[in-house]
């Protein structure tokens, strides 16, 4: 995959280098409230687990979970997940670290794989999942024309974009 470059951010592979910030952010249990375990005492081992387990398949085509950078510090990660065994159809998901919150970065983040996945992957549909309170998210699918379908016997909110 190339690396995505947008006007403030890079998104790139997943580096070992990258593991011990990443872990950092996994710890705070304020980064992760809105993700769907909640779940903040992740180990090392965990976490290489994870993005082994997304990243093995995902990588050679194109998607996964990504390293988000921003002025050379790593900020959180990104990624387009195969969801829904279709890979014409993929989830569009991120967690940032919440020092940096608020400053434009999802929105940012949610563009550029939007343009990757669109233009790059020929992907036909993206779809984001969140829960009801996390209205910082909302706001970033609303702003990007994303459209809230509905959906039965869940818990989340799901946003498409097509």
């Amino acid at each position: 995959m190339e690396p995505i470059i947008t006007k403030n951010l890079l998104i790139r592979e997943i580096m070992p280098s990258d593991i011990n910030v990443l872990l950092s952010v996994y710890s705070k249990e304020e980064n992760m409230k809105y993700i769907s375990s909640g779940k903040y005492d992740w180990t090392v081992e965990d976490l290489k687990g994870k993005y082994e387990k997304v990243n093995t398949d995902g990588y050679p085509q194109g998607y996964g979970i990504f390293s988000v950078v921003a002025d050379g510090k790593i900020i959180g990660e990104a990624g387009l997940f195969n969801s829904f065994e279709n890979k014409k159809i993929l989830e569009l998901g991120y967690i940032l670290d919440n020092k940096y919150w608020n400053r434009g970065y999802g929105t940012e983040i949610c563009e550029g794989l939007l343009n990757y996945g669109f233009n790059v992957l020929g992907l036909e549909k993206i779809i984001a999942r969140m829960y009801p309170e996390n209205i910082g998210s909302i706001r970033i699918c609303e702003k990007l024309n994303f459209v809230k379908v509905d959906v039965a016997n869940v818990v989340y909110y799901q946003y498409e974009i097509i």
